[in-house]
């Protein structure tokens, strides 16, 4: 693959190649005067590089996933649980395909390879590992390695009992558990102050925690969402996607709450007087104190849940889909609607019982 980068004093072309060992490298050119003469001579750089991509006809899909992933993931702004996910496909289809050569798979094959490992895993993880391989096998044909998509059309299967299926709140639960959440605050224990957080705002955990007082607009009500937080490094982060970062309108309770913790002294919001910012463990162990002395039990209810809840409120309250989506920060509304699915059905039967009673009036 050729491109053009910037000089002092002009443009020079940059050749990526892989050896017949599959190991990558680079070739440049010397610099032009003009952008397009450097991406001509880079152009010709490729031609004769292009040999090189002979060798890769042979290459397997494990060695070739790895070199994709390499390449594009490794490097890459994606977070270290998503490169991690992306590791442990590798091991799958490793363990599965073995030394099979890529241009030797055909859609029956992976049918059968998604079928195996759709037995023992639930629906979200063979997605994501079939998400994954369609990624990689495009990047195969757009390099000539492959003529057709043999990931095209596949059928999703998945193992039902491996679901986790968890229990949300209800309208009165959620008014219940955030009344027991105020009635608790205490400056000393930002943890509530985040729970608290998550159910007006919908905001992801990383999210929560990386906010600073300047990221709070009093006088507009709103919070802007511009970074994430690592809680392994204890540091700031990118956002999980550029659509990610936005500016969200909130309820001056909230607000009015969160003035409590300028008490602490701190940049960040959420570091308590200990100085650290409460991770998933204390946040999940608070959540479920606060449900348990309150009779709200549910099923693998967790911090995250509520991002959910929050969703499900503003769908019963007739919000625009999406609005919601733009709320939650997701790149598109597919991705509002495929993830909350559930909830818009449910929401839907009962608008569908509504409209039936209303035209049995007429």
């Amino acid at each position: 693959m050729s491109s053009v980068r910037k000089a002092k004093n002009g443009y020079y072309g940059v050749v990526n190649f892989y050896d017949k060992n599959h190991k990558r490298h680079q070739k440049t050119t010397k610099v032009f005067k003009l952008k397009r003469e450097a991406q001509r001579e880079a152009s010709n750089l490729e031609r004769e590089l292009d040999t090189v991509n002979i060798n890769l006809k042979d290459i397997s899909l494990t060695d070739y996933y790895h070199r994709w992933y390499e390449t594009y993931k490794g490097n890459s702004s994606i977070s270290d649980v998503t490169k991690k996910r992306y590791l442990n496909f590798y091991r799958v289809i490793k363990r599965y395909f073995k030394d099979t050569k890529i241009r030797n798979i055909k859609k029956l094959d992976y049918q059968q390879f998604i079928n195996w490992y759709g037995k023992n895993h639930a629906q979200k993880s063979v997605s994501k590992l079939n998400g994954a391989v369609r990624q990689c096998v495009s990047y195969a044909i757009d390099e000539d390695i492959l003529a057709k998509d043999f990931t095209h059309n596949v059928q999703l299967t998945h193992n039902k009992d491996k679901e986790l299926r968890v229990e949300y709140l209800n309208s009165n639960e959620i008014k219940i558990l955030k009344n027991a959440v105020i009635d608790g605050l205490n400056a000393h224990n930002t943890s509530r102050y985040m729970i608290l957080t998550a159910i007006y705002t919908g905001m992801r955990k990383e999210e929560i925690q990386a906010l600073t007082w300047n990221d709070i607009d009093e006088l507009h009500g709103t919070i802007s969402i511009n970074k994430a937080w690592d809680d392994v490094k204890k540091d700031f982060k990118s956002t999980k996607t550029m659509k990610s970062k936005r500016i969200i309108s909130v309820n001056r309770e909230l607000l009015h709450h969160l003035d409590d913790l300028k008490s602490n002294n701190s940049t960040m919001i959420f570091r308590n007087v200990f100085g650290t910012i409460p991770t998933s463990t204390a946040l999940n162990k608070c959540l479920r104190n606060i449900m348990k002395q309150n009779n709200i039990e549910k099923q693998h209810f967790h911090f995250h849940s509520l991002r959910h809840v929050h969703v499900a409120y503003l769908i019963s309250k007739g919000i625009d889909i999406y609005a919601i989506s733009k709320r939650l920060g997701h790149s598109n509304v597919s991705i509002t609607l495929n993830t909350y699915s559930y909830l818009i059905d449910e929401y839907k039967a009962k608008n569908d019982n509504l409209i039936t009673n209303k035209l049995s009036e007429l």
